[in-house]
Protein backbone atom coordinates (compact mmCIF):
# COMPACT_ATOMS: atom_id res chain seq x y z
CA UNK A 1 0.00 0.00 0.00
CA UNK A 2 1.00 3.39 -0.36
CA UNK A 3 1.83 5.52 2.70
CA UNK A 4 -0.26 8.86 2.66
CA UNK A 5 -0.80 11.92 4.93
CA UNK A 6 -2.81 11.20 8.34
CA UNK A 7 -6.48 12.42 8.32
CA UNK A 8 -6.78 14.66 11.11
CA UNK A 9 -9.06 14.21 13.50
CA UNK A 10 -11.91 17.06 13.69
CA UNK A 11 -10.54 20.49 14.62
CA UNK A 12 -12.69 21.51 18.18
CA UNK A 13 -14.62 24.29 17.50
CA UNK A 14 -12.24 27.38 18.84
CA UNK A 15 -13.77 29.28 22.28
CA UNK A 16 -12.36 32.21 19.88
CA UNK A 17 -13.24 34.03 17.08
CA UNK A 18 -12.97 31.70 14.37
CA UNK A 19 -10.26 32.14 11.47
CA UNK A 20 -11.36 34.77 9.06
CA UNK A 21 -9.79 33.36 5.95
CA UNK A 22 -10.27 35.49 2.64
CA UNK A 23 -10.13 33.08 -0.68
CA UNK A 24 -9.33 34.95 -4.27
CA UNK A 25 -9.55 33.26 -7.77
CA UNK A 26 -10.11 34.80 -11.02
CA UNK A 27 -14.27 33.64 -11.37
CA UNK A 28 -16.34 30.89 -10.57
CA UNK A 29 -16.59 27.48 -13.08
CA UNK A 30 -17.12 23.69 -12.90
CA UNK A 31 -13.25 22.98 -13.65
CA UNK A 32 -11.22 21.30 -11.24
CA UNK A 33 -9.62 24.20 -8.92
CA UNK A 34 -12.65 25.95 -8.55
CA UNK A 35 -14.92 23.04 -7.51
CA UNK A 36 -12.58 22.08 -5.11
CA UNK A 37 -12.86 25.60 -3.80
CA UNK A 38 -16.48 25.34 -3.74
CA UNK A 39 -16.65 22.20 -2.01
CA UNK A 40 -14.13 23.60 0.83
CA UNK A 41 -16.31 27.05 0.87
CA UNK A 42 -19.32 25.00 1.65
CA UNK A 43 -18.03 22.58 3.74
CA UNK A 44 -15.91 24.56 6.54
CA UNK A 45 -17.07 24.65 10.37
CA UNK A 46 -17.85 28.27 10.54
CA UNK A 47 -17.14 27.63 14.07
CA UNK A 48 -13.21 27.19 13.07
CA UNK A 49 -13.23 29.11 9.90
CA UNK A 50 -14.74 32.11 8.80
CA UNK A 51 -14.54 32.31 5.20
CA UNK A 52 -14.97 35.37 2.22
CA UNK A 53 -14.75 34.92 -1.41
CA UNK A 54 -13.23 37.48 -3.90
CA UNK A 55 -13.64 37.37 -7.93
CA UNK A 56 -11.31 39.57 -9.47
CA UNK A 57 -13.78 39.34 -12.66
CA UNK A 58 -16.95 36.97 -11.37
CA UNK A 59 -19.38 38.69 -14.33
CA UNK A 60 -20.00 36.17 -15.84
CA UNK A 61 -23.70 33.93 -15.55
CA UNK A 62 -21.56 30.76 -15.00
CA UNK A 63 -19.74 32.30 -12.38
CA UNK A 64 -23.00 34.46 -10.70
CA UNK A 65 -24.76 30.74 -10.50
CA UNK A 66 -22.25 28.87 -9.13
CA UNK A 67 -21.18 32.01 -6.01
CA UNK A 68 -21.74 30.06 -2.43
CA UNK A 69 -24.27 31.45 0.06
CA UNK A 70 -22.61 30.77 3.42
CA UNK A 71 -20.15 33.54 2.97
CA UNK A 72 -19.66 37.06 1.55
CA UNK A 73 -18.64 37.54 -2.10
CA UNK A 74 -17.04 40.66 -3.30
CA UNK A 75 -17.03 40.63 -7.61
CA UNK A 76 -14.08 43.62 -8.88
CA UNK A 77 -15.01 43.14 -12.89
CA UNK A 78 -11.34 43.54 -13.55
CA UNK A 79 -10.98 42.43 -16.98
CA UNK A 80 -7.54 43.23 -17.88
CA UNK A 81 -4.94 43.72 -14.25
CA UNK A 82 -3.33 47.31 -16.32
CA UNK A 83 -6.32 49.72 -16.25
CA UNK A 84 -8.35 52.14 -14.31
CA UNK A 85 -10.50 50.10 -13.49
CA UNK A 86 -7.86 47.37 -11.44
CA UNK A 87 -7.10 50.67 -9.81
CA UNK A 88 -10.12 51.79 -8.47
CA UNK A 89 -11.11 47.85 -7.65
CA UNK A 90 -6.91 47.96 -5.57
CA UNK A 91 -8.87 50.82 -4.09
CA UNK A 92 -12.17 48.62 -2.91
CA UNK A 93 -10.74 46.09 -1.97
CA UNK A 94 -7.84 47.50 0.46
CA UNK A 95 -10.52 49.30 2.13
CA UNK A 96 -12.62 46.10 2.42
CA UNK A 97 -9.83 44.13 4.21
CA UNK A 98 -9.14 47.23 6.38
CA UNK A 99 -12.41 46.96 7.52
CA UNK A 100 -12.96 42.95 7.58
CA UNK A 101 -9.60 42.38 8.77
CA UNK A 102 -9.27 38.70 7.54
CA UNK A 103 -6.53 36.44 9.38
CA UNK A 104 -5.61 35.04 5.92
CA UNK A 105 -5.94 35.88 2.50
CA UNK A 106 -6.09 32.55 -0.41
CA UNK A 107 -5.19 33.27 -3.84
CA UNK A 108 -5.26 31.19 -6.71
CA UNK A 109 -4.13 31.06 -9.91
CA UNK A 110 -1.69 33.59 -11.74
CA UNK A 111 -3.76 37.09 -11.80
CA UNK A 112 -5.72 36.72 -8.59
CA UNK A 113 -2.05 36.59 -6.85
CA UNK A 114 -0.68 39.17 -8.92
CA UNK A 115 -3.06 41.54 -8.65
CA UNK A 116 -4.56 40.64 -4.56
CA UNK A 117 -0.80 39.21 -2.66
CA UNK A 118 0.20 43.15 -2.48
CA UNK A 119 -3.05 44.48 -1.42
CA UNK A 120 -3.19 41.92 1.31
CA UNK A 121 0.00 42.76 2.00
CA UNK A 122 -0.55 46.81 2.06
CA UNK A 123 -3.80 46.23 4.14
CA UNK A 124 -1.72 44.35 6.80
CA UNK A 125 -3.46 40.81 6.73
CA UNK A 126 -1.06 38.78 9.03
CA UNK A 127 -1.06 35.53 7.02
CA UNK A 128 -1.14 35.24 2.73
CA UNK A 129 -0.89 32.24 1.12
CA UNK A 130 -0.85 31.46 -2.90
CA UNK A 131 -2.07 27.88 -4.09
CA UNK A 132 0.49 26.34 -6.77
CA UNK A 133 -1.40 23.04 -7.65
CA UNK A 134 0.16 22.12 -10.73
CA UNK A 135 3.68 21.31 -11.51
CA UNK A 136 5.19 24.57 -13.94
CA UNK A 137 5.04 23.18 -16.94
CA UNK A 138 2.80 26.60 -18.20
CA UNK A 139 5.67 29.07 -16.53
CA UNK A 140 6.89 31.70 -18.90
CA UNK A 141 10.14 33.47 -17.69
CA UNK A 142 7.31 36.53 -16.81
CA UNK A 143 5.63 34.43 -14.64
CA UNK A 144 8.86 32.97 -12.84
CA UNK A 145 9.94 36.96 -12.29
CA UNK A 146 6.54 37.82 -11.29
CA UNK A 147 6.64 34.98 -8.67
CA UNK A 148 9.90 35.97 -7.52
CA UNK A 149 8.36 39.54 -7.01
CA UNK A 150 5.72 38.05 -5.19
CA UNK A 151 7.52 35.94 -2.74
CA UNK A 152 8.77 38.21 0.08
CA UNK A 153 4.56 38.99 0.67
CA UNK A 154 3.67 35.29 0.63
CA UNK A 155 3.96 33.31 4.37
CA UNK A 156 3.27 29.98 2.30
CA UNK A 157 2.35 28.01 -1.33
CA UNK A 158 0.25 25.92 -1.01
CA UNK A 159 -0.33 22.66 -2.89
CA UNK A 160 -2.09 19.40 -3.41
CA UNK A 161 1.16 17.29 -4.32
CA UNK A 162 4.20 15.92 -2.89
CA UNK A 163 5.39 15.60 -6.30
CA UNK A 164 4.07 19.94 -6.37
CA UNK A 165 6.13 20.64 -2.96
CA UNK A 166 9.37 18.99 -4.19
CA UNK A 167 8.89 20.89 -8.04
CA UNK A 168 8.67 24.77 -5.66
CA UNK A 169 10.78 23.75 -3.55
CA UNK A 170 13.86 22.16 -5.84
CA UNK A 171 13.18 24.49 -9.31
CA UNK A 172 11.71 27.38 -7.78
CA UNK A 173 13.82 27.64 -4.44
CA UNK A 174 11.02 27.96 -2.06
CA UNK A 175 12.18 27.50 1.20
CA UNK A 176 10.68 23.98 2.62
CA UNK A 177 9.08 24.79 5.44
CA UNK A 178 7.10 27.85 3.61
CA UNK A 179 5.33 24.85 1.52
CA UNK A 180 2.46 22.95 2.50
CA UNK A 181 0.38 20.33 0.44
CA UNK A 182 -3.08 19.45 1.44
CA UNK A 183 -4.79 16.76 -0.89
CA UNK A 184 -8.26 17.22 -3.00
CA UNK A 185 -10.98 15.49 -1.89
CA UNK A 186 -13.95 13.98 -3.48
CA UNK A 187 -17.68 14.18 -2.51
CA UNK A 188 -18.47 10.75 -2.76
CA UNK A 189 -22.40 10.90 -2.31
CA UNK A 190 -22.49 12.46 -5.72
CA UNK A 191 -21.43 9.18 -7.46
CA UNK A 192 -23.65 5.94 -7.18
CA UNK A 193 -22.00 2.79 -8.53
CA UNK A 194 -23.78 0.53 -11.01
CA UNK A 195 -23.20 -3.53 -10.71
CA UNK A 196 -23.01 -3.75 -14.39
CA UNK A 197 -22.48 -0.99 -16.59
CA UNK A 198 -22.12 -2.91 -20.37
CA UNK A 199 -25.99 -2.40 -22.47
CA UNK A 200 -26.45 -3.91 -25.79
CA UNK A 201 -22.93 -5.09 -25.71
CA UNK A 202 -21.48 -1.81 -26.17
CA UNK A 203 -18.35 -1.31 -23.69
CA UNK A 204 -17.70 2.29 -23.20
CA UNK A 205 -14.84 4.19 -22.57
CA UNK A 206 -14.51 7.77 -21.59
CA UNK A 207 -12.32 10.56 -20.20
CA UNK A 208 -13.17 13.56 -18.36
CA UNK A 209 -10.91 16.22 -19.53
CA UNK A 210 -10.66 20.08 -21.15
CA UNK A 211 -9.52 20.04 -24.24
CA UNK A 212 -6.19 21.30 -24.30
CA UNK A 213 -2.47 20.09 -25.23
CA UNK A 214 -1.49 18.97 -21.55
CA UNK A 215 -4.77 16.27 -21.59
CA UNK A 216 -3.33 14.71 -24.63
CA UNK A 217 -6.95 13.38 -26.09
CA UNK A 218 -5.30 13.33 -29.48
CA UNK A 219 -3.06 10.96 -27.99
CA UNK A 220 -6.46 9.03 -26.76
CA UNK A 221 -7.81 9.36 -30.01
CA UNK A 222 -4.22 7.09 -31.46
CA UNK A 223 -5.33 4.78 -28.65
CA UNK A 224 -8.42 4.02 -29.62
CA UNK A 225 -7.90 3.29 -32.96
CA UNK A 226 -5.59 0.16 -31.80
CA UNK A 227 -8.40 -0.93 -29.36
CA UNK A 228 -11.48 -0.23 -32.18
CA UNK A 229 -9.07 -3.07 -34.43
CA UNK A 230 -9.56 -5.65 -31.85
CA UNK A 231 -12.62 -4.37 -30.06
CA UNK A 232 -15.23 -3.17 -32.33
CA UNK A 233 -18.13 -2.87 -30.19
CA UNK A 234 -15.81 -0.26 -28.31
CA UNK A 235 -17.67 3.09 -27.73
CA UNK A 236 -14.98 6.17 -26.58
CA UNK A 237 -16.65 9.56 -25.53
CA UNK A 238 -14.75 12.45 -23.94
CA UNK A 239 -16.81 15.01 -21.64
CA UNK A 240 -15.06 18.11 -21.58
CA UNK A 241 -14.71 21.05 -23.80
CA UNK A 242 -11.40 23.71 -24.70
CA UNK A 243 -9.67 25.73 -27.05
CA UNK A 244 -8.65 22.40 -28.75
CA UNK A 245 -11.69 21.11 -29.78
CA UNK A 246 -11.11 22.18 -33.83
CA UNK A 247 -7.17 20.45 -33.99
CA UNK A 248 -8.99 17.33 -32.29
CA UNK A 249 -11.89 17.38 -34.80
CA UNK A 250 -9.89 17.60 -37.49
CA UNK A 251 -8.01 14.68 -35.99
CA UNK A 252 -10.82 13.13 -35.85
CA UNK A 253 -11.76 13.18 -39.48
CA UNK A 254 -8.28 12.40 -40.22
CA UNK A 255 -8.71 8.91 -38.35
CA UNK A 256 -12.06 7.98 -39.31
CA UNK A 257 -13.15 7.47 -36.09
CA UNK A 258 -16.25 7.78 -36.33
CA UNK A 259 -19.21 7.84 -34.01
CA UNK A 260 -17.08 5.54 -32.01
CA UNK A 261 -14.83 8.57 -30.84
CA UNK A 262 -17.78 11.16 -29.45
CA UNK A 263 -16.30 15.03 -28.10
CA UNK A 264 -19.59 15.59 -26.15
CA UNK A 265 -18.31 18.51 -25.17
CA UNK A 266 -18.93 19.85 -21.70
CA UNK A 267 -21.24 17.85 -19.41
CA UNK A 268 -23.34 18.97 -16.66
CA UNK A 269 -23.60 16.02 -15.15
CA UNK A 270 -20.16 13.95 -14.22
CA UNK A 271 -21.58 11.57 -11.96
CA UNK A 272 -24.24 9.97 -14.77
CA UNK A 273 -21.62 10.17 -17.61
CA UNK A 274 -18.97 8.46 -15.13
CA UNK A 275 -21.79 5.68 -14.07
CA UNK A 276 -22.18 4.99 -17.91
CA UNK A 277 -18.20 3.94 -18.76
CA UNK A 278 -16.88 0.34 -18.27
CA UNK A 279 -13.46 2.22 -18.48
CA UNK A 280 -12.56 5.44 -17.44
CA UNK A 281 -8.78 6.75 -18.78
CA UNK A 282 -6.85 9.95 -17.65
CA UNK A 283 -4.56 10.08 -20.31
CA UNK A 284 -2.45 13.50 -19.49
CA UNK A 285 0.74 14.50 -20.34
CA UNK A 286 1.28 16.10 -17.11
CA UNK A 287 -1.16 16.53 -13.66
CA UNK A 288 -1.03 17.84 -10.49
CA UNK A 289 -3.56 15.76 -8.12
CA UNK A 290 -6.44 14.76 -10.86
CA UNK A 291 -9.74 15.81 -9.74
CA UNK A 292 -10.38 12.92 -12.39
CA UNK A 293 -8.94 10.40 -11.28
CA UNK A 294 -10.71 10.96 -7.66
CA UNK A 295 -14.16 10.86 -9.62
CA UNK A 296 -13.11 7.68 -11.76
CA UNK A 297 -12.27 6.09 -8.37
CA UNK A 298 -15.87 7.08 -6.49
CA UNK A 299 -17.58 6.15 -9.35
CA UNK A 300 -16.24 2.89 -9.37
CA UNK A 301 -14.79 2.84 -12.75
CA UNK A 302 -11.99 0.45 -13.77
CA UNK A 303 -8.75 2.86 -14.36
CA UNK A 304 -6.23 3.63 -16.89
CA UNK A 305 -4.18 6.23 -16.30
CA UNK A 306 -0.57 8.08 -17.09
CA UNK A 307 2.01 7.91 -14.35
CA UNK A 308 2.31 11.50 -13.76
CA UNK A 309 1.71 14.04 -10.85
CA UNK A 310 0.49 12.45 -7.79
CA UNK A 311 -1.28 9.67 -10.11
CA UNK A 312 1.25 6.99 -8.56
CA UNK A 313 0.39 8.23 -5.23
CA UNK A 314 -3.49 7.98 -5.26
CA UNK A 315 -3.35 4.96 -6.95
CA UNK A 316 -0.90 1.92 -7.05
CA UNK A 317 -0.89 0.15 -10.17
CA UNK A 318 -2.25 -3.15 -10.84
CA UNK A 319 -4.54 -2.36 -6.91
CA UNK A 320 -6.50 0.52 -8.23
CA UNK A 321 -6.27 0.56 -11.33
CA UNK A 322 -3.47 0.34 -14.32
CA UNK A 323 -0.58 2.99 -14.95
CA UNK A 324 1.11 3.15 -18.05
CA UNK A 325 3.88 5.70 -19.17
CA UNK A 326 3.16 9.27 -20.91
CA UNK A 327 3.70 9.94 -24.27
CA UNK A 328 3.08 6.12 -24.83
CA UNK A 329 0.04 5.49 -27.22
CA UNK A 330 0.72 2.09 -27.74
CA UNK A 331 0.89 1.50 -23.40
CA UNK A 332 -2.30 3.59 -23.12
CA UNK A 333 -3.82 1.15 -26.01
CA UNK A 334 -2.22 -2.41 -24.08
CA UNK A 335 -4.13 -1.18 -20.80
CA UNK A 336 -7.08 -0.18 -22.25
CA UNK A 337 -7.69 -3.89 -23.79
CA UNK A 338 -6.03 -5.46 -20.87
CA UNK A 339 -9.56 -4.43 -19.16
CA UNK A 340 -11.64 -5.41 -22.23
CA UNK A 341 -10.36 -8.69 -22.02
CA UNK A 342 -10.72 -9.43 -18.30
CA UNK A 343 -13.94 -8.20 -17.33
CA UNK A 344 -13.58 -9.74 -13.94
CA UNK A 345 -9.81 -8.14 -12.93
CA UNK A 346 -11.27 -4.69 -14.46
CA UNK A 347 -14.02 -5.18 -11.37
CA UNK A 348 -11.75 -6.00 -8.59
CA UNK A 349 -9.47 -2.70 -9.16
CA UNK A 350 -12.42 -1.24 -9.64
CA UNK A 351 -14.24 -1.86 -6.44
CA UNK A 352 -10.81 -1.45 -4.52
CA UNK A 353 -9.97 1.76 -6.08
CA UNK A 354 -13.71 3.18 -4.40
CA UNK A 355 -12.87 1.62 -1.13
CA UNK A 356 -9.15 3.39 -1.14
CA UNK A 357 -10.89 7.22 -2.52
CA UNK A 358 -13.62 6.24 0.42
CA UNK A 359 -10.75 5.94 3.18
CA UNK A 360 -8.28 8.55 1.96
CA UNK A 361 -9.92 11.49 -0.53
CA UNK A 362 -13.18 12.04 1.21
CA UNK A 363 -14.17 15.86 1.55
CA UNK A 364 -14.52 15.57 5.06
CA UNK A 365 -11.03 14.43 5.19
CA UNK A 366 -9.84 17.70 2.75
CA UNK A 367 -12.28 19.80 5.04
CA UNK A 368 -10.25 18.71 8.31
CA UNK A 369 -6.92 19.30 6.67
CA UNK A 370 -7.86 22.46 5.65
CA UNK A 371 -9.36 24.05 8.94
CA UNK A 372 -6.14 22.28 10.93
CA UNK A 373 -3.82 24.51 8.27
CA UNK A 374 -5.62 27.75 9.28
CA UNK A 375 -5.83 27.32 13.35
CA UNK A 376 -2.14 26.47 12.46
CA UNK A 377 -1.60 29.06 10.72
CA UNK A 378 -3.31 32.07 12.41
CA UNK A 379 -1.46 30.71 15.63
CA UNK A 380 1.86 31.32 14.15
CA UNK A 381 2.20 27.34 14.61
CA UNK A 382 2.31 26.29 10.81
CA UNK A 383 5.37 23.78 9.74
CA UNK A 384 5.55 22.79 5.65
Amino acid sequence: MLALAPIPRAVEPRKAAPVRVAFVIDQLSRAGTESQLLALLRTLDPRVVEPSLVLLDGTSAESRALEPTNCEVLRLGIRKLVSGSAARAARTLWREWRRTRPNVVQAYFMDSAYFTVPIAKLAGIPRIVRVRNNLGYWLTRKHRLLGNLLRPCVNVTLTNTEAGRDQLVTAERLAPNKVAVIENGVDLERFALRSSRAESGVVRIGAVANLRPVKNIDGLMRAAKIVLEQFPNAQFEVAGDGEQRAELEKLHAEMQLGNRFVLRGSVQNIPEFLASLDVAVLPSHSEGMSNALLEYMAAGCAIVATEVGANSRIISNELHGLLVPPNDVAALASAMLRLLQSPASAMRMADTAREHVEHHFSRDAMRLRFEQFYVNLARGSHRG
